[in-house]
């Protein structure tokens, strides 16, 4: 059974002190769950009964690609009119609540491990028609077209649907759900579930330039983040620019999890002139 951290909100008592282990660096960020509290959250233009927490945005000199959101809905609430950016493509996961949607007027209900995928230009609805607050992160990036490859199709599905593959030499106890073929060029981004057992390391400083987003859904860790061990907990997020070295030592005692967004799948862009 999967359990998905989501927010609370509220705020820290007077007595507490203000060591936290919030940070800002020059490759990442980390952004512990205690500092979501109620007087950081925004609110968007045709959304009601709704409300959210900024995890990213596209930053010159950071991490350029993405955002990610941490959307709470009441009952009732929802939008008919979610996105206005026409070549922005998204990925809805809920991890509690139901939350409805409607993709191009086909209607789906996700249940906690939800998951939508969200091309440029579709016609979508979301709505809150649960009895309980519905929490999902959306993460967004703008769409980049290849001439000669489709835009990839609407589809909807759940964790519990996904089968996690192993990663070699770790007999299952390294794990990735992925909800998208990685050899269909279509996608130019993934989004998926990792999952270590106690004990599972990644056992060396990976430096690439896929930029990350990533939530911990569940369990703890001690992170390596460039020349930084971070321990980091359900519900914080991690936020790393490319080439970002990192690894992480899975102690336990549960299982360690957290959804990841990744570039993909397109040449770097080129900036000046030849010649």
């Amino acid at each position: 059974m999967s359990t998905y951290w989501s927010p609370t909100g509220g705020l820290p008592p007077q007595t507490q002190l203000l060591t936290d282990r919030a940070m800002f660096r020059e490759a990442y960020a980390v952004i512990p769950r205690g500092t979501n509290s109620d007087i950081v959250t925004s609110l968007l233009p045709f959304w009601t009964g709704t409300r959210l927490w900024v995890l990213a945005r596209p930053l010159t000199g950071f991490a350029e690609t993405f955002s990610q959101y941490m959307v709470e809905v009441a009952p009732g609430g929802g939008s008919e009119h979610p996105e206005f950016a026409p070549e922005a493509e998204g990925v809805v996961f809920l991890t509690a609540g139901l939350l409805h949607i409607t993709l191009d007027g086909s209607e789906h209900k996700l249940e906690p491990g939800g998951y939508a995928y969200i091309p440029p230009g579709t016609d979508w609805t979301v709505r809150n028609e649960g009895g309980e607050n519905a929490h999902f992160h959306w993460i967004r990036k703008s769409y980049e077209r290849v001439e000669g490859l489709d835009v990839p199709e609407a589809f909807v599905t759940n964790e519990r649907d996904v089968e996690a593959g192993s990663m070699p030499d770790t007999d299952g106890r390294w794990r990735t759900t992925r909800f998208v073929d990685p050899a269909d060029l279509r996608h130019d981004m993934h989004v998926n579930i990792v999952t270590f057992e106690p004990g599972t390391v990644i056992p060396f400083a990976e430096t690439h330039v896929m930029e990350h987003g990533l939530y911990v859904l569940e369990g703890k860790a001690v992170y390596r983040l460039n020349e930084d061990w971070v321990e980091v907990q359900e519900g914080d997020f991690l936020w790393l620019r490319a080439f970002c070295p990192q690894a992480c030592y899975a102690g336990g005692p549960g299982r360690f999890r957290y959804l990841l967004y990744k570039d993909v799948n397109r040449h770097m862009k080129l900036s000046g002139r030849i010649g």
